[in-house]
């Protein structure tokens, strides 16, 4: 091992050692990750379908949840804006979120609304792994009500004055609307926090903030195009960038790692680290915007940030479900790469 290897070893893991000196506030939509499993007991008599045996019911915060639970697994002191209904599964999500640490002063219950729930089937064997057969959604109505919108735009402007950084997490059902965008822009007006963010369908509504995390397919969505190899993204991927606005653009490539684009205009290609074959990619987005976020609040230049990213992507995925990686497990994970 060189010791240009050693040194940047030892740089990363000293920034994830410092991660608990930060705050970083998560603004979004907050999920129910459901997860129900059952093994297979035969085959329904009333139609071609397998009946499964219950055997246990679990839920996990997804979505700007487990965004917000990975900083906290991270170390950092992590805060949360979002609205969940007073439900069974709002319950339960904010439950682990305040057991986990995280700071849920800026959740807004609706009574009348529900909360978003991802419910994955998983089923198998006796004695063998559940994989999952179906996914049911229960999606929460748009968010329109005027006084729940100003009420989110009060505790992002709140939320932001204590945070080294700030994370969208929208999935589109309405948090980070027109009018959050609206009051992010006036709260990082002569501001030199980090506002990143992960945005599935909208990341064009999102110009002028410091760096996103979108996957290739999310790139080629917004840029109405297929790339035949890495060079096509990356020319692509820094116009993107300049359109937008972004300090850099972190794009993430599943088993072919990621692609860092800055403002120096050379692409900055990071390969994965550990297993290609991932177990389970469910939020493994969440986690990586989580540590970027943090990496770069604790004062890391955007490749240092990039990478720790990657390994904790990494780290991730080779878990089952809604999962999150520990500081502990990331430290290691940098020691460890090239040995």
């Amino acid at each position: 091992m060189s010791d240009n290897e050693t040194i940047l070893k030892e740089r990363l893991a000293a920034l994830v050692r410092s991660f608990g000196e930060r705050r970083v506030l998560v603004v979004g939509d907050l999920l129910a990750d459901r997860f129900v499993s059952g093994e297979i007991s035969r085959v329904s008599r009333e139609a071609p379908v397998m009946i499964l045996r219950h055997e246990q019911t679990e839920t996990v915060p997804g979505g700007a949840a487990n965004c917000a639970m990975n900083l906290a697994s991270l170390g950092a002191r992590a805060g949360v804006v979002g609205v969940v209904g007073e439900d069974e599964a709002g319950r339960e999500l904010l439950d682990k979120l305040k057991a986990a640490g995280v700071d849920c002063g800026g959740v807004v219950v609706m009574p009348k609304a529900r909360t978003t729930t991802k419910t994955r089937i998983l089923a198998g064997h006796a004695h063998s792994p559940r994989h999952q057969v179906v996914r049911v959604d229960y999606e929460s109505a748009p968010l329109s009500d005027a006084s729940t919108v100003a009420e989110i735009a009060r505790r992002v402007r709140e939320g932001f004055d204590g945070a080294d950084a700030l994370v969208v997490s929208d999935y589109n059902y309405g948090v980070a609307g027109e009018a959050t965008v609206k009051t992010l822009r006036e709260i990082a007006e002569g501001s030199d926090k980090p506002i990143l963010v992960d945005s599935r369908f909208r990341l064009l509504e999102f110009q002028g903030f410091t760096s996103a995390t979108p996957n290739e397919d999310e790139v080629e969505h917004v840029t109405g195009r297929r790339f035949a190899d890495a060079a096509e993204l990356a020319d692509e991927g820094a116009r993107l960038r300049e359109r937008l606005g972004f300090k850099a653009l972190l794009i993430t490539r599943g088993k072919y790692g990621m692609l860092l684009l800055g403002e120096d205009g050379v692409p900055l290609s990071i390969e994965a680290v550990g297993s290609h074959d991932a177990v389970d990619v469910t939020g493994a987005g969440d986690t990586v915007i989580a540590t970027y976020a943090l990496a770069l609040a604790s004062g890391a230049s955007f490749p240092d940030a990039a990478r720790l990213a990657n390994h904790a992507g990494g780290i991730v995925v080779l878990k089952r479900g809604t999962a999150c990686v520990y500081a502990r497990e990331l430290v290691a994970s940098v020691l460890q790469e090239g040995e």
